[in-house]
C-alpha cells in the first residue's frame, strides 16, 4: 500500500468502496479534521466545461458562462461539506472569492491551494478514494 492507500484504510478500512455509506463516513471524517473556510480550486475543468476546454466549442460563449457557473480556474472559499449527491461525492458548499457567488461543488473536484497544509493531503486523498475505489 502506499501512503495515500494507508490513509484511505484508516478512514475506512477493508470495506473501502465508493458507496453512499462511506462517502458520508468519508465527510464526518472531513468534518472533524478540516478547519474551514480552506481557500480551494477545481483540480480539473469541470464537466459543463469540458466541450469549452476540449471540445473546441465557442470561447466567447465559455467566457461569458464563466460568469455565471464555477470554473475549475477560479477560487472558492470552502464553506462547508453537505451531503453526498447521487454520485456518492460530498458536495463543497463554495463561495467564489472574485464576486461571492456560491455553488455546490463535488468535493472531489476540488483541491486546497496550500500545498504544504493538512487540508491539501486530506482533499487530495478524498479525491483519490472517490476516483480510485
Amino acid at each position: 500500500m502506499d501512503a495515500d492507500e494507508k490513509r484511505i484504510h484508516a478512514i475506512l478500512g477493508n470495506d473501502n468502496a465508493r458507496t453512499m455509506r462511506n462517502a458520508e463516513r468519508y465527510r464526518a471524517y472531513l468534518l472533524k479534521r478540516l478547519s474551514l473556510p480552506i481557500i480551494v480550486t477545481g483540480t480539473e475543468d469541470f464537466p459543463w466545461e469540458e466541450p469549452y476546454v476540449f471540445g473546441g466549442w465557442d470561447k466567447r460563449e465559455y467566457e461569458k458562462l464563466k460568469k455565471t457557473n464555477p470554473s475549475h480556474t477560479d477560487t472558492f472559499e470552502l464553506q462547508a461539506l453537505e451531503p453526498p449527491d447521487e454520485h456518492e461525492d460530498v458536495l463543497a458548499k463554495v463561495k467564489r472569492v472574485s464576486d461571492g457567488r456560491v455553488f455546490h461543488i463535488g468535493l472531489s473536484w476540488l483541491c486546497c491551494e496550500d500545498e504544504e497544509s493538512e487540508a491539501y493531503t486530506l482533499l487530495d486523498d478524498y479525491g483519490v478514494w472517490h476516483t480510485n475505489y
